[in-house]
């Protein structure tokens, strides 16, 4: 019987170099026998010498797992509904902030989102609304919607911001003074209720755990991020392309 620690490695290995490329290396590996033991033995002591491979390999297949499904949903991803982005009409890096209203460190990181973009005009910001945490969350997210949708996204959402705890009473008085047009966000309900929707499986599919969430690249960061780690991150991204 195989040994758990090779049947893990070989998943990490399987997971990392794909299905194509396992099959080669099992081909390399003895069915059975001593030279299979020994080939087992060498694997073995290979990585209680050396252990921090297998987070980093850990971390690697993670990291393909997250590439593949931002590939399979690119555009429900970084295409922002309406007016939900700011930044470069034609960026370089798109950064994608998965967000709650209620969220308190997706408030505290206003600031350092305000001063990456004044600080690099080559990027984009695409907010797609995440509510996790109340129903009051989910009620700003329809209405932060409907008001992107009519090319009023950030009015509502400084406004919102501004008006302290999320309420209906907040909800209503924001949407007011972005101008939002309270029968045509009533129509949009259906449309907004999709995008939720989308979101919510798409960040539960990428790991997503709470708010802020952030898609940079290929890579998912679900924290709050000081502004040098933000300018890091895009660093990375285009050293890539």
């Amino acid at each position: 019987m195989r040994p758990a620690w090779t049947s893990i490695t070989l998943a990490l290995v399987s997971g990392l170099i794909g299905a194509a490329g396992f099959a080669s290396l099992e081909r390399l590996i003895p069915a059975s026998g001593g030279e299979r033991t020994r080939v087992e033995g060498v694997v073995h002591d290979y990585l209680m010498a050396h252990p921090e491979i297998l987070p980093a390999a850990m971390d690697a297949l993670r990291d393909r797992g997250h590439a593949e499904t931002i590939a399979a949903n690119r555009s429900a991803i970084y295409t922002p509904v309406g007016s939900a982005w700011a930044g470069s009409a034609n960026p370089d890096v798109t950064l994608v902030e998965y967000f709650d209203y209620n969220c308190g460190y997706c408030r505290a990181s206003l600031p350092t989102i305000a001063a990456l973009l004044k600080s690099d005009p080559k990027i984009r910001i695409v907010y797609r609304d995440f509510p996790i945490l109340a129903q009051s969350s989910v009620d700003a997210a329809r209405m932060s919607l409907a008001a992107a949708e009519q090319g009023k996204f950030q009015a509502f959402h400084d406004a919102l911001y501004a008006g302290g705890p999320v309420t209906a009473q907040s909800i209503a008085a924001a949407a007011k003074t972005a101008g939002v047009d309270a029968a045509r966000a009533a129509a949009y309900a259906p449309r907004a209720e999709q995008e939720i929707t989308s979101n919510e499986t798409i960040a539960r599919a990428l790991g997503m755990t709470g708010t802020p969430s952030w898609v940079i690249g290929n890579k998912i960061v679900s924290s709050a991020l000081p502004l040098e780690e933000l300018q890091k991150a895009i660093a990375e991204v285009r050293a890539k392309k």
